[in-house]
Parts: C-alpha cells; structure tokens; sequence
C-alpha cells in the first residue's frame, strides 16, 4: 500500500506541519477551480492543528468545510464535533470559510439524511483534502465494526450515511467510504504508539476488505493518494 507517511517528534510540530499542509492542498484547488473543500474530523486530536491552520492566510470566504462524521447531537453538546470545530477552527482568518453542519433537528440520522445530503448538494466535491481519524477499534470516520449500516455505507454512491455504533454512543452521520476514497488528498492523523500500532495491525492483515478494521478498507480504496501524520 503506498501511504506516505510524516513523523514527528512532537505534537506541536505535528499540528504546525499538517496545517501548513492542508493550506498548501486548499491554495492549489483555490487556484484551479475557485474553490476548495476541507472536511475534518472531530475529537481532542484536531484541536491544536486546527488552531495553526485557522491562523494562515487564505481565502477563506471561498473555502467549504464539513465533517467527516458527526454524533446526532445539538451542536452545543459536549459531544459534538460541531463545537470542537467551531471553536478551534472556525475562529480567526477561518472564520469566513462555509461550514456545512451534518446536524438538524430529525430526531435521528436516519430521519434526517435526506435533508442533510440536500445540504451538502452545493459543497464542492470531490473534496479537496479530507482528515481522518482512527479510533482503538479501527474505526475511522463513522465507520464502526459490528454497525449493523458498515455494508451499506461501504457500498452507498451516496455522500452520507447513517450509523448505528454498537461499541459507542450516540448514532451517528458519516461520509460513505466512496466519499472518502474520492477526495484528493486522504490524510490519516494519529497520535501515540499505540495508535501507530493499531494502525500498522490493520495494515498488514491479509485481509484486505477486513470488517474488523474499517481503516484498512478505507486505505485500500485511497490508495496513493493516502497521507499520514503521526507524532509520539
């Protein structure tokens, strides 16, 4: 599998890295169409990086944003990837970007998929640079072992996809894999040996399309086009 790989020996130095990197993505598709889309994901590991990427001279106003996956939460709960971005990166020069929520007021993901894809209509795809993370059981995006829609959003041509986590709370929105896997630039961000463990496991299994590890069927979809970022 040809990931490139970029180690660092701190996570400061990892934030500033992968920021300046994403910015470098989104000034080339800026200068090509006009425009460029940025998805991310949420959770503690994000936070520095998009508080260095938020500081850097762009045109924002033409910059879409979305997540990756998100909990079927408000906005304002203490579990919402919705809050964590707006506080960390939608701030500064990023304040201007064009975010697009995978949240509204459906009482489930399910209920409210139409309305969301109908929402995500007018963000530009294929997405320019799309950030993942990975979870301790090989779970990346919403993309959950043992949920009873893996399947149906591995194979979706649609752009979301509603989840039933069985190992976690909240159900969940999600990027189907062939989303993901059409982006431009794919960027695994991890931290910690563990994680470069888990991760390093997932790739080696001689499986390839493995529902234990959702990452490495991501990654083997991503192909080339695949980064990651990794700091002890």
């Amino acid at each position: 599998m040809s990931l490139t790989w970029h180690q660092f020996s701190e996570k400061a130095e990892l934030d500033t890295q992968l920021a300046s990197f994403i910015a470098d993505k989104l000034r080339i598709a800026l200068a090509q169409h006009g425009r460029a889309s940025l998805a991310v994901s949420g959770g503690r590991t994000p936070a520095g990086m998009f508080r260095a990427l938020r500081d850097i001279d762009l045109d924002w106003a033409r910059v879409d944003i979305t997540l990756v996956d998100e909990r079927w939460v408000p906005a304002n709960h203490a579990d919402s990837n919705e809050r964590l971005t707006r506080e960390n990166l939608l701030a500064g020069r990023a304040a201007s970007a064009n975010f697009y929520s995978l949240v509204s007021d459906a009482a489930s993901p399910h209920e409210g998929l139409a309305c969301l894809e109908s929402r995500l209509s007018v963000f530009k795809t294929p997405i320019d640079i799309l950030i993942l993370g990975m979870g301790d059981d090989g779970h990346t995006a919403s993309l959950f072992p043992q949920a009873p829609e893996l399947e149906a959003a591995c194979a979706s041509e649609a752009m979301l996809a509603a989840i039933t986590p069985v190992t976690a709370p909240h159900q969940r929105i999600t990027l189907t894999l062939p989303a993901i896997a059409a982006a431009a630039s794919v960027v695994v961000h991890i931290t910690g040996e563990s994680k470069r463990a888990l991760l390093e496991t997932a790739l080696s299994e001689d499986k390839p399309v493995s529902a234990q590890y959702p990452i490495r069927r991501v990654l083997d979809r991503v192909g080339r086009k695949g980064h990651v970022f990794w700091a002890a």
